[in-house]
């Protein structure tokens, strides 16, 4: 999913448009070694040496790996687990209505 990722970013990067990851490696030195290979640019936090047991994933009630929210720009989860094509789409999606709105 990196490399998809790694696009989004890069195309929408003069659009209002955050992308933000969590990491449930456990080994925090591992994840610093992976986020820096895979060339994530983007804010990534780690969950703790608690991995998929730790306080994000709790609070966000996420229960399988990768789970995937899109929010709209008032914060509203409006799309789950969409991946490749389809999440471009959601973002493309929110992003226009978002200007409509004005």
């Amino acid at each position: 999913m990196i490399p998809h990722e790694r696009s989004l970013v890069n195309k929408l990067k003069d659009q209002p448009f955050a992308l933000i990851g969590v990491n449930s490696d456990r080994e925090k030195d591992y994840y610093y070694q992976q986020q820096k290979e895979m060339e994530v640019t983007w804010r990534s936090f780690w969950c703790g040496d608690k991995g998929t047991s730790g306080p994000i994933p709790s609070k966000w009630n996420v229960r399988a790996w990768p789970t995937i929210y899109i929010l709209d720009h008032k914060g509203v989860i409006r799309f789950k687990n969409k991946r490749g094509e389809e999440m471009e789409k959601a973002v493309e999606q929110l992003l226009e209505e978002m200007k409509n709105e004005k």
